[in-house]
């Protein structure tokens, strides 16, 4: 943050237009990663004097950025290099996985340099081709999936749509699209909203907003949960028409409440339950909306029902949940709820969210790498019956010790696998001595998987599910969650051999289903 008397300070605040006086200002780049990258590329079309700076650099991306006029310093940065002291910069944009005491973080803090995220640049520069609306998504989990329903039922309706963010997509191409968007529907992590600013030039306006459920997660990164609350509570910032919360989740609610907004912003709740007025919820296996619409103290809009999203495997309750909040940031949008009823028709999860594998024998194989903390794993546990849990991985400093205690009566073994195998086993022991528990304790990552899967096939019955939920991060076996649910899949087909029942397999019914 800058002195706000100096003319460096004044300058900043005058930058909230992609056509402003950018040239010349002279940026720390920290990292060079996707995001990294989108923002040396758009600040130097701006004109900018740009220093990026970073460990690890592809060599691509390397050379791009010497085309563009951008300098790159390779460094560790677990000191200040004496390159970005010398280059005095005026703002430095940190990727999202940078600490917020990082010695370059607490170096700019101490010289009141300017920090700022990407999402803040995206913010000052949006109408750069039109400036598209704002929906943002936030939550420990549910956001990509919640993100790609709301912009699949926004495009339903013939509008310009982009799910973009945390998901994949650097919100600074989004917003550089030659072909321009109605709407950005903007994933946040909460590394992104600790650097946002809730006032001033630089804070975010959004059409509407969602904070879909709270857990501790990426303690190891925030250093408590009140941090890490309170950065997913800055989506909340200055909404302009639906907060939506998640009624099962009342520190959601009270986010909203104490969230400062603009005049008009109403607070949208869903959940699973009956919707009171101005709620999305479910009646008699049918999704509802009681918010938008005249006469919504007696009636209500159907959505569509239950039975109607099993086929799709949209009726975990966990799923049935994101499209509820989806649905009520369409509806903020003014989408149809027929269109979002024809929508959910086409609409498919992602790979390695509560994806069935095989069914074979009467077991079900259900992939939900995904699952990547505790929160997660709990909601991908209760959409299934007796099951045979493969758990484990880099658990983030976040204690597995509840979910274990309220899920052993659901389960017919355990088998544990990752680097903090320890914490897990223990937490059995306590709460589930007479459950058959299995450790791989190999360090082959080649091995883990196809180890994991003889185990389970070994203790499974028929009517149960093998449920890759491992509450954990996966990168210290795996490259990514992405890896280890491929890596699953290739087990259970080696394993079964052509035995799968295949697409016709019946499906076990889910709760509330």
């Amino acid at each position: 943050m800058t002195d706000a008397a100096s003319p460096v300070s004044d300058r900043l605040d005058s930058l909230t237009s992609w056509n402003a006086d950018w040239s010349g200002l002279r940026v720390v780049v920290l990292g060079l990663g996707v995001t990294g990258f989108a923002v040396a590329d758009t600040l130097a079309e701006l004109g900018a004097e740009v220093l990026v700076v970073a460990p690890d650099v592809d060599v691509d991306r390397a050379r791009i950025l010497e085309v563009i006029g951008a300098v790159l310093v390779r460094h560790p940065l677990d000191t200040v290099p004496d390159e970005i002291v010398e280059f005095a910069p005026e703002v430095i944009v940190a990727s999202p996985g940078f600490h917020p005491d990082h010695p370059v973080l607490a170096w700019a803090q101490s010289g009141s340099v300017a920090v700022w995220g990407d999402i803040e640049l995206a913010w000052r520069v949006r109408d750069k081709v039109n400036a598209a609306e704002w929906i943002l998504v936030t939550g420990t989990n549910g956001k990509t999936t919640t993100v790609q329903m709301t912009a699949a039922f926004l495009a339903a309706n013939g509008l310009r749509a982009a799910p973009c963010g945390n998901i994949g997509v650097p919100v600074l191409d989004a917003v550089r699209d030659p072909g321009g968007f109605d709407v950005l529907v903007v994933e946040l992590s909460s590394y992104q909203l600790h650097h946002l600013p809730k006032t001033g030039p630089g804070a975010l306006h959004p059409w509407s907003s969602v904070v879909l459920n709270i857990a501790d997660d990426h303690l190891d990164w925030h250093g408590s949960p009140e941090a890490y609350r309170a950065a997913k509570a800055t989506v909340y910032e200055n909404t302009r028409v639906a907060c939506v919360y998640n009624r099962a989740d009342e520190a959601t609610r009270h986010m909203v409440e104490e969230a400062e907004v603009e005049e008009g912003a109403r607070a949208i709740g869903f959940g699973l339950d009956v919707p009171g007025p101005s709620d999305f919820g479910v009646v008699d296996g049918i999704l509802c909306d009681r918010a938008f619409l005249d006469d919504r103290r007696s009636a209500a809009l159907e959505i569509i029902t239950l039975d109607e999203l099993d086929p799709h495997g949209l009726a975990a309750p966990h799923v049935v949940a994101n499209i509820l909040a989806a649905s009520a940031l369409a509806r903020s949008f003014g989408v149809p709820v027929g269109v979002i009823h024809d929508a959910l028709g086409d609409f498919r999860l992602d790979a390695h969210r509560i994806e069935t594998v095989a069914v074979a024998r009467g077991i079900r194989w259900v992939d939900d790498s995904k699952a990547t903390n505790p929160h997660a794993a709990e909601a991908s546990l209760r959409a299934f019956g007796k099951v045979v849990w493969i758990v484990g991985g880099l658990l983030k400093g976040v204690d597995a010790d509840s979910l274990v205690a309220a899920h052993v009566g659901r389960l017919r073994a355990a088998i544990v696998i990752g680097v903090d195998r320890a914490l897990l086993v223990a937490a059995f022991r306590r709460h589930a001595p007479e459950l058959p528990l299995f450790e791989v304790v190999t360090d082959d990552t080649e091995a883990v998987m196809p180890d994991a899967v003889a185990l389970a096939a070994a203790v499974a019955e028929e009517g149960d599910t093998v449920l890759l939920a491992p509450a954990a991060a996966s990168m210290d076996q795996f490259a990514d969650y992405g890896d280890r649910g491929r890596r699953f899949h290739e087990a259970v087909g080696s394993m079964l051999g052509g035995e799968a029942d295949g697409d016709s397999a019946p499906r076990e019914p889910l709760p509330g289903a």
